[in-house]
């Protein structure tokens, strides 16, 4: 949607399921935003809630069972991508996903000259690194996390945001969280 009201065409991808799936769709297309998701037959899209006060909590909700072959539905969508397309990966992956599926998108579109953005948790992002993404997108936090320090000041975000260039990421955008 935010890219939408930019001016930059996109079609967001993904799987949805049930009423919660239906309501994604209507809502995209009420923003005239294009989709081309792959339709489980069984569950729903799950819904996360965050609740924040003095500390935030999440609750995120299980989400469909995915199967191979819905896996490999969503893998021809991506393969329509090309050269200059930019794809971005972002978020938690369901459970019933292997926890390796961003490296294997990243695999099968390697070499095709396609820029990958990746916001992801620690190992999901840690994992990618060896196919060279175009940009990485950790907060603060996450980035003390994998960098094994905590990080108090500017310059050392930017030791901790280069190291992860020097362990493949072309860029590093670090949100400050809160």
């Amino acid at each position: 949607i935010v890219l939408h009201n930019l001016g930059h065409e996109s079609t967001a991808l993904g799987f949805v399921a049930g009423f919660t799936g239906d309501e994604i769709e209507r809502q995209l297309d009420a923003f005239s935003v294009r989709h081309d998701f792959v339709r489980l037959d069984a569950g729903f899209s799950r819904i996360n809630v965050k609740a924040k006060a003095q500390s935030e909590t999440e609750i995120n909700g299980q989400g469909p069972d995915i199967s191979e072959a819905k896996q490999q539905e969503l893998f021809a969508r991506l393969d329509r991508l090309g050269a200059g397309d930019t794809l971005v990966l972002a978020g938690s992956i369901p459970k019933t996903l292997p926890d390796d599926i961003y490296e294997r998108i990243m695999a099968r579109l390697a070499g095709r000259g396609i820029r990958i953005v990746v916001d992801a948790e620690k190992k999901l992002l840690l994992n990618v690194l060896k196919y060279k993404p175009f940009l990485i997108k950790p907060n603060n936090h996450e980035l003390s996390e994998i960098a094994g320090v905590r990080l108090t000041n500017d310059k050392e975000i930017a030791a901790a945001a280069h190291m992860m260039q020097d362990k493949g990421a072309r860029n590093v955008l670090v949100s400050m969280a809160g």
